[in-house]
């Protein structure tokens, strides 16, 4: 082969390897950009019909405007942000309609686990459910809603772990994601300027819906702990 002819074979390997390299890190880009943001909009870190610009998130995390766009896609398949041609993007507001049906989804859907889990969980498995709902009584005596909720994430997503379903968790932080921004909205803590987002007229439903999901919450954390005592677990 000639010469001119290997130089330019190495050259294109070479070159097929750098976009090799570089595409990774565009799409861990776009990964971190939209995690990072997800967090945001579901903690109202960002509030609900408030501007988002893809140019001031670029510049922030020193990359192009693509993986920023390509995260806005994925937020916007979530329903987290919407997205209008020639006005901008915007966080989306939260769709009070749908919660009690995605309030239903998560309720059948962990009903499902927790009769699984109470099926197949070892000792071990549920002495770990134990210690975590201890770390929710310890945040709720400190009053640290933070704490709490974190633990009761933890909680939920154990319990898909030992039904042997870990990605119903998945499916679960899909269905409840705007369930979560209205917790976050509505928590006394949040003060007046939150409670004026929740139309009066529609506060008694809004309260409900609140009672449904503890409700729900607590159903399974009972079913954990029956389980427990016929395991003879303490």
């Amino acid at each position: 082969m000639p010469a001119r002819a290997t130089k330019k074979s190495e050259n294109s390997v070479r070159a097929a390897g750098h976009r090799r390299a570089g595409r990774p890190r565009a799409a861990t880009a776009a990964a971190r950009i939209y995690s990072d943001l997800r967090a945001e909009l579901v903690s109202l870190q960002r509030r609900p019909g408030e501007a988002i610009s893809e140019a001031e998130i670029a510049l922030s995390y020193g990359v192009s405007r693509t993986p920023v766009r390509e995260a806005i896609l994925k937020l916007s398949d979530e329903g987290l942000v919407e997205i209008f041609p020639q006005s901008g993007i915007f966080v989306a507001r939260i769709p009070l309609a749908a919660l009690p049906e995605a309030i239903i989804i998560r309720k059948a859907l962990e009903e499902t686990t927790a009769q699984l889990a109470a099926k197949r969980g070892s000792s071990s498995q549920i002495l770990n459910l134990h210690s975590i709902l201890e770390r929710q009584r310890e945040a709720n005596a400190a009053k640290d809603g933070d704490a709490f909720h974190r633990a009761d994430e933890m909680f939920h997503a154990a319990i898909a772990e030992v039904a042997g379903y870990p990605g119903i968790w998945t499916l679960i932080l899909q269905v409840k994601v705007h369930i979560d921004r209205y917790r976050l909205l509505t928590l006394p803590q949040q003060g007046p300027r939150s409670r004026r987002m929740i139309p009066r007229a529609q506060g008694r439903r809004w309260r409900s819906i609140s009672k449904v999901f503890s409700t729900t919450s607590l159903l399974l954390k009972t079913s954990i702990r029956s389980f427990s005592k016929s395991k003879q677990v303490r």
